[in-house]
C-alpha cells in the first residue's frame, strides 16, 4: 500500500512540476503543488505505527445459580408499594400507589 501511494505521490509531483503555457502568469503554482503533495507522502509515509497487542487473561466464567427455597417467615407480613395503571373517570388513565401486603 506505501509503495502504491509513493508512486502515486511521485508521479502527481512530476505532473505538477510540468509548466503549461495556460500556467505561465502563475508563478509559485508548481511549488504549492509541490509542498501539497510532499505533505501528502509525508503522512502517508509516517502513517500510524500499531504497538503489538496485549494479551489480557480472560475473566473467570460465571458461577452457578443455584435455587434456595425462601424461608418460611412467621411474623408480620412483608409488604411493598407497586404503581397501578386505573381509569379515572374524567381523566383518563393514572398511575397510583398500592400497597401489597403478602
Amino acid at each position: 500500500m506505501k509503495k502504491l501511494i509513493l508512486a502515486l505521490a511521485a508521479a502527481a509531483v512530476l505532473a505538477a512540476a510540468l509548466p503549461e503555457p495556460a500556467q505561465a502568469r502563475c508563478r509559485g503554482c508548481g511549488v504549492a503543488a509541490g509542498v501539497a503533495v510532499g505533505a501528502l507522502l509525508g503522512s502517508a509515509l509516517a502513517g500510524p505505527r500499531y504497538a503489538e497487542p496485549i494479551y489480557v487473561e480472560p475473566p473467570p466464567p460465571p458461577r452457578r445459580r443455584v435455587y434456595v427455597e425462601p424461608a418460611y417467615y412467621y411474623g408480620e407480613p412483608i409488604c411493598h408499594v407497586e404503581r397501578h395503571k386505573v381509569w379515572v373517570r374524567g381523566y383518563g388513565w393514572r398511575y397510583r400507589r398500592v400497597e401489597i401486603c403478602e
